[in-house]
């Protein structure tokens, strides 16, 4: 597995359709991003996540094919970096591409950007996600009650952090 710069004109189609339903997309990108996934909307929302806060978007690559999506930003005054919008193809799901994509990304957020911690937010009512997260070592660092809705629904915002070993 290799990690590269995402390409929208390369990798958009095959990453479209990953999240597969309206809950699973929400949970992924907490609506940022329209649904279905649309490339103009995807690009420009891409485009000024890196504007506003520096995010660069990865895919995570078997040959040449993506099988797995990640923005991550670093915050130079706290050596934190930031991980969004982590997404596996479904497909690849359960066969260890996720820890192998999280092992290089890490290793390029230490090692790369000299970052001290990484941290990243994930909705509590994804259990799977997680404890995955937990899994690779993530502890969480506060969770926000009721701090987003989704239809009739109310969830709770986990915010979780890795240090640097």
């Amino acid at each position: 597995m290799k990690l590269r710069a995402f390409d929208p004109e390369k990798d958009f189609e095959i990453i479209k359709n990953w999240p597969e339903d309206e809950r699973t997309h929400v949970m992924w990108c907490a609506n940022r991003f329209s649904f279905p996934l649309d490339k103009e909307n995807f690009t420009k929302t891409l485009l000024e996540h890196k504007e506003k806060h520096g995010d660069l978007s990865f895919v995570a690559t078997e040959g040449d094919v993506p099988v797995g999506f990640f923005c991550y930003s670093l915050n130079d005054d706290t050596k934190e970096g930031m991980l969004k919008f982590v997404i596996v193809d479904p497909d690849c799901r359960g066969k260890g591409i996720a820890k192998e994509m999280f092992d290089l990304l890490l290793k390029y957020a230490f090692n790369d950007t000299d970052a001290e911690a990484v941290q990243l937010v994930v909705f509590p009512q994804n259990p799977r996600a997680k404890r995955f997260y937990e899994k690779l070592g993530f502890r969480e660092r506060r969770t926000d009650e009721g701090a987003f809705s989704y239809k009739d629904e109310s969830w709770d915002r986990c915010f979780m952090v890795i240090t640097k070993e």
